[in-house]
Formats: structure tokens, sequence, C-alpha cells
């Protein structure tokens, strides 16, 4: 008894799978902390078995994503499905941070890695450092954003990018303006 979601993408499957390994856990991992089987959740990352929306707010909470971001808000005509994502159907993803709002620029999460939308509200700022398995490239569209990388804080203006390679980092928008941003991240985290 299994109802296919109306807005589940084709490749829900293999963005879970992606996301998955990205935590660095296998099938029997996530199986057991979900207490469903192997075949079952292999299963759903092939696209074989639709999970119910029940299955996705347990697998989102586990892989610490949001369910929204398990879904497309809108769906790609056939001939764009996998190759463009139009502006208003990007997928919001990525923590919950207040003043932070990241939207998928990839199609998927089945590359190499994942370009990301992000929008950094006037006065926001993450507290403590991130520090994750990979390498990132953020290039800074509008605003200002001082981003502070193992410990040195650099103030990233417009048309200026930057790079993280595992250090510890942590960004913050003091100024009265959003900051917008895109990042390249590999390998895929959200």
């Amino acid at each position: 008894m299994h109802h296919s979601l109306p807005d589940t993408p084709k490749t829900l499957g293999a963005d879970l799978r992606a996301l998955r390994k990205s935590r660095g856990l296998t099938l029997a991992d996530l199986a057991e902390t979900l207490g469903r089987s192997v075949g079952w959740l292999s299963q759903v990352e092939r696209d074989i078995s639709d999970p119910s929306i029940t299955d996705l707010r347990d697998i989102a909470a586990k892989l610490d994503v949001s369910v929204s971001m398990l879904f497309r808000h809108t769906a790609a005509p056939a001939h764009e499905a996998g190759f463009v994502v139009r502006k208003g159907s990007r997928r919001t993803i990525g923590s919950q941070v207040a003043g932070l709002v990241e939207e998928l620029l990839s199609p998927d999460l089945t590359d190499d890695f994942e370009m990301v939308h992000s929008t950094f509200a006037p006065h926001s700022r993450i507290k403590e450092p991130v520090t994750r398995p990979t390498q990132e490239v953020g290039y800074v569209l509008s605003g200002q954003l001082e981003v502070e990388i193992a410990g040195v804080t650099h103030l990233i203006n417009p048309g200026d990018s930057f790079r993280i390679r595992g250090e510890a980092f942590r960004w913050a928008n003091p100024f009265g303006v959003p900051a917008v941003a895109i990042w390249v991240i590999a390998p895929p985290v959200y």
C-alpha cells in the first residue's frame, strides 16, 4: 500500500543515497536507526518503493535535513527535469539557522558537488564555528559577509570569493542589508 506523493522528485532515492553517504552511513546503519529493513531502504533509494510521509519525516530527522528539502515544490517540465532549475522552483535546504535561507541551485544531489544560493539576513550570524568534511568556494553577489576561516576573519565584498577546505568557519552579516552568496560544496552535504 504505497501512495506516491505528488511532489516527490523522481530523484528522491538518489538524493537520499547521497545524503546518507555524505554522513558516512551504510544502508544497514540507517535502516537500523529507522527500524526498517535494509531491503526496504535499498528499494527507496532506487525509487522502487515510495516512502510514506511518516517515513520521510523519520529519514529527514535521522539525516538532519528538513522534510521540505526532500520535495520539489514545483515539478519541472519533463524536458527540463534534471537539467534546469527555475528560480521559483528551488528547494529550500540547510540548517534552520535564524537569518539564513539556503536554496539548492543544483537539480538534485547526485553530482560530486552542489550549488547553493544563500541569503544572509541583516544582523545575522552563527555563533559556533562549523567544520565539515568538504571543499567549498563561496562567491558574494551582493551585500557584504564576514567569514572567519581557521580563526582569521575576512570581509568579503560583492565580486569577492573565498575557499574553505575542512577548516572551521563561521559567518556574520553585521550590516543593514542582506548578503547574497553562491556556494559550491563538494561533496554535497544537504
